[in-house]
């Protein structure tokens, strides 16, 4: 495996597993977030369910790229939605484009681990 998609999976495996937690033990701030979106508590555990998920098929997929693939095309569209209600909250720009970026990451991500195929 090459070190672009070893290091692009362990950056975003680390970010999403420390959005995760903070989504799944419900963090204050995290909650104050999401209730600012308009997310409900049930759809933010959801989500974290959905990014923990995704750090574990980001790291399977470093020995199992299928698993990696997976886990990244999956990211792209929960990036989307969380863009999506960035603007609709009317979220400054440096805000709504973080999960822009993590979106454009995983994408990149998964053309990686095509590419290796």
């Amino acid at each position: 495996m090459r070190t672009p998609t070893i290091t692009l999976s362990i950056i975003l495996a680390a970010v999403f597993m420390a959005t995760a937690v903070q989504k799944l033990v419900g963090e204050r701030k995290t909650r104050e977030r999401m209730d600012h979106l308009g997310v409900s508590a049930g759809l933010t555990r959801v989500i974290g369910v959905l990014e923990l998920a995704a750090v574990v098929g980001l790291l399977v997929g470093l020995f199992w790229p299928l698993a990696g693939l997976a886990a990244a095309v999956g990211l792209v569209p929960l990036m989307i939605g969380a863009a999506g209600y960035h603007l609709r909250a009317r979220d400054p720009f440096a805000v709504t484009v973080m999960p822009i970026a993590f979106g454009l990451a995983a994408a990149a991500l998964a053309v990686l681990h095509v590419l290796q195929r």
